[in-house]
């Protein structure tokens, strides 16, 4: 059992410094109990490794560094990978959902930078995008925004795995894309 922790504990170490994370809120919460009240805090991060993986967690805890240590943690977890186009921006516009929180992402030229509120701004920046354009409609909770961002970033698909889902060539679906743009215009 020993030999378990020390490997655990390894590994740990071993991803720290891979990963980023970005406190976006903390809630002080209380608990009314018979002689009074007990308060706790509440912590939303987001984790990243800045070349297409994130992750969100919520930790819980009567001390602030502990309730981070957990959102962090339970946020390693359950990261998911987005697919970057030129490691910068979305391939596709896409939406998220969750709740009554509704987030729309665009992809953008180069040198836009990122246009995206508070949490929105969190899980790009830990995701490594540097080029997108946001807009959060419906919920300002930072809880449900975060959710409906990474709801449409896992709706993200690559050239390549449309093009393996379809059979096709990736030149194929992309000509397609230029030859309608090139209509457009």
């Amino acid at each position: 059992m020993a030999e378990r922790e020390k490997r655990r504990d390894r590994r740990e170490r071993d991803e720290a410094p891979e990963f980023a994370d970005r406190l976006v809120a903390i809630n002080r919460v209380s608990k009314t109990v018979k002689g009074g009240k007990r308060f706790g805090f509440a912590a939303l991060v987001v984790v990243g490794d800045q070349k297409g993986r994130v992750g969100f967690g919520k930790g819980k805890a009567k001390e602030v560094p502990e309730a981070i240590r957990k959102a962090t943690e339970q946020a390693k977890r359950q990261m998911i990978r987005v697919p970057l186009r030129d490691g910068r921006t979305l391939h596709h516009d896409i939406e998220g959902r969750h709740g009554a929180g509704k987030v729309v992402m665009r992809t953008a030229p180069e040198g836009t930078g990122i246009i995206a509120g508070g949490p929105m701004r969190a899980v790009f920046e830990m995701l490594g995008v540097k080029d997108v354009v946001s807009k959060s409609i419906g919920s300002q909770n930072p809880y449900n925004m975060i959710r409906a961002t990474l709801d449409g970033l896992k709706k993200e698909g690559s050239p390549r795995s449309v093009a393996a889902r379809r059979g096709k060539k990736v030149a194929d679906i992309l000509r397609k894309d230029e030859q309608a743009a090139e209509a457009e215009a």
